[in-house]
């Protein structure tokens, strides 16, 4: 491997390194796996990108493949952002905003972007990007990108998909193209195309037009679905085609994104936020099926249950302190409103305070900034179970992100609460009440064998869960490593193997990002299973 690390050396600009430190530090990203790479490199521009695949392409045509794995800031929870072979680091030179567009509101970056920085410079603009995840802080946009993500806003405004408009994607054999919504008569263009773009357009196309009865399978009951390959989006009834939604959500297993073109919405920090006190989960289900009737929908429906409110107490008994009082509610409903009419969004608010005092539901409206922050340390509470350990059992990120139809809320809370109790193990639930998409951390000692059983067991137990409420795997953080063995059961054999078939068009060679999406077993991870857990590298910022 020294012999391609000093070809590289030669021939990027970026920085190329093998050194056993800098090579264990990106063995981990914020997953449950390891798996230290061969090569770490900081690419200073495309070119770097193109030249560095273009190579990999070259070695698996003799034979010899070397995975190429993109990675941000590692933030990433599913083990997406980790590989055996070449790691791309984005951040380190590729961080730029390059353009922003006051008319249209469209900005330009680099994949290496900060997130959080980003989003400051929208707010000085009077926009911003509404899918921001909660670890904004401490990822990056290319990473947003790759997993799709989404985050408090996005029961309003969607996920990240909603926002890419154009992409410049390096291919596996280091050709450039730019993404962007297609003509049919611009589309028969590519189609004439002898690059393997061309090749490319031509097989998909084929692909999708032979299974378009198939591929309707992929719909899932539910407001948000990142499992999988976005074939659904790509060409639409007039002829029209895509291949962004592809890339967006596909983890660089198909391509690695060098420049993105988003979309933002007007910013407005004047909000309305409403807290709900449910002791009824039947209650805390009809109140969000309610609200999602509304005319003018909040921006926000979250949720913290009951047990994460008594996990907080314990381990940090003044934080909640003068905002919520025991005993407990069964579930905190946080409720925003943003219309940048303050008429409506007072309406709005008032509508929702009716629906909650026709269920007797005790609530607390507030929109003066602090009293908002304070309301809002309840959610942003979850980040002590991130952060806590108790005789080396840590919070684990292994069943998570899980999305089922919202009118299957409660009995996805109830299948939850009873998989912890039956297998013994503590966990709170928070998450996106308003979808559904909910987030949880049963703490486990990765050093214990029996631990390290209960984790592949609780998998099995809550992805059927999910599947058998009608919901999807991955609701906004990508399949990664984790999930991904799951794929074939949420979506059957069939559209199965026409997500093998896209990735082989892409990536023939299986050189982009492999084990993570397709072709991943249990028994492919199992290996990967970290024997400690931390993730000493986000403690920069706080883990949210």
């Amino acid at each position: 491997m020294s012999k391609i690390a000093h070809y590289l050396q030669e021939h990027l600009l970026g920085e190329v390194i093998i050194t056993p430190n800098v090579r264990r530090y990106y063995a981990t990203d914020a997953s449950v796996f390891a798996l230290t790479p061969t090569v770490v490199i900081y690419p200073r521009n495309e070119n770097d990108v193109r030249k560095t695949t273009r190579f990999t392409w070259q070695l698996a045509e003799r034979g010899r493949t070397i995975p190429v794995t993109a990675r941000g800031m590692g933030a990433d929870q599913n083990g997406a952002a980790i590989g055996s072979g070449i790691i791309m680091v984005f951040p380190g030179h590729m961080n730029r905003i390059l353009e922003l567009d006051s008319k249209t509101g469209n900005v330009t970056v680099e994949p290496g972007t900060n997130f959080g920085k980003l989003q400051q410079a929208l707010h000085t603009h009077g926009r911003f990007l509404p899918p921001y995840p909660s670890s904004m802080e401490f990822s990056t946009v290319g990473g947003a990108i790759g997993n799709n993500d989404s985050g408090e806003k996005s029961f309003k405004y969607g996920s990240m998909g909603n926002y890419v408009k154009e992409l410049r994607v390096v291919l596996a054999n280091g050709e450039v193209i730019e993404t962007k919504r297609l003509s049919k008569r611009d589309l028969n263009k590519k189609l004439g195309l002898v690059t393997f773009e061309g090749e490319i357009y031509r097989a998909l196309d084929t692909l999708i037009e032979e299974n378009y009865d198939t591929l309707e399978g992929m719909n899932r009951a539910v407001t948000r679905n990142t499992a999988g390959y976005n074939l659904l989006d790509v060409k639409n009834k007039d002829g029209s085609f895509d291949l962004t939604p592809l890339f967006v959500g596909s983890q660089g297993t198909l391509g690695i994104v060098s420049e993105a073109m988003l979309g933002t919405e007007p910013y407005n920090s004047a909000t309305t936020l409403v807290a709900a006190f449910v002791d009824d989960l039947k209650m805390a289900e009809e109140i969000i099926l309610e609200l999602r009737k509304f005319p003018d929908a909040p921006c926000a429906i979250e949720a913290v249950d009951g047990q994460l409110l008594d996990f907080i107490d314990q381990n940090n008994p003044n934080q909640l302190k003068g905002i919520i009082e025991k005993p407990y509610p069964k579930m905190v409903l946080l409720i925003e409103f943003d219309n940048l009419s303050a008429r409506i969004q007072k309406h709005m608010a008032k509508k929702a305070q009716k629906l909650l005092d026709h269920y007797q539901v005790v609530c607390r409206v507030e929109t003066e900034d602090v009293a908002k922050e304070r309301l809002w340390k309840i959610r942003h509470g979850a980040s002590n179970v991130l952060t806590s350990s108790e005789n080396n059992s840590y919070a684990l990120p292994f069943i998570d992100d899980g999305i089922v139809p919202v009118d299957n809320f409660r009995k996805y809370v109830e299948g939850i609460n009873m998989m912890f109790a039956k297998n013994h193990v503590a966990g709170g639930i928070w998450g996106h009440a308003g979808d559904a998409n909910l987030h949880m951390r049963p703490r486990l000692d990765l050093s214990q064998v029996g631990d390290r059983q209960k984790l592949f067991l609780l998998m099995d137990e809550y992805y059927k869960l999910v599947i058998g409420l009608g919901g999807s795997t991955s609701g906004g953080h990508g399949d990664g490593r984790l999930r991904s063995p799951y794929l074939e059961a949420l979506y059957g054999p069939e559209i199965y193997t026409l997500l093998q078939k896209t990735k082989k068009i892409f990536d023939p060679y299986n050189t982009l990002n492999p084990g993570v999406k397709i072709d991943v077993t249990l028994d492919d991870i199992k290996p990967l299973l970290r024997s400690d857990y931390s993730v000493d590298h986000l403690y920069d910022h706080l883990p949210r």
